[in-house]
């Protein structure tokens, strides 16, 4: 009997991905090198990226449960659960 391929699940949206995304839950740039992981699918890492700058995700939302609250992903949340997208354009630019 041929062994089942491990499920990977994203810890915030809760789909069955292809391939997960480790999210500093307190970025890199605030001083999270070393603390809490979270395994994302690439779409919502993307859009937490997006919607929220380095400060608030380390002052505000620097736990799971704290970004399945935010009013500002509701929508998104709702939006990318019943969706089957594996990735999306990541648009942040580098400043020049």
């Amino acid at each position: 009997m041929a062994k089942k391929e491990a499920e990977l699940v994203c810890e915030l949206c809760g789909r069955e991905v292809l391939y997960l995304t480790r999210h500093h839950l307190v970025p890199r740039e605030e001083g999270g090198r070393y603390g809490a992981t979270a395994e994302l699918c690439q779409p919502c890492h993307s859009t937490l990226h997006l919607t929220f700058s380095n400060r608030e995700l380390a002052m505000q939302y620097n736990s799971i449960p704290a970004l399945q609250q935010a009013e500002d992903l509701q929508k998104y949340l709702k939006w990318v659960r019943g969706k089957r997208v594996e990735r999306i354009s990541n648009r942040r630019g580098r400043k020049r």
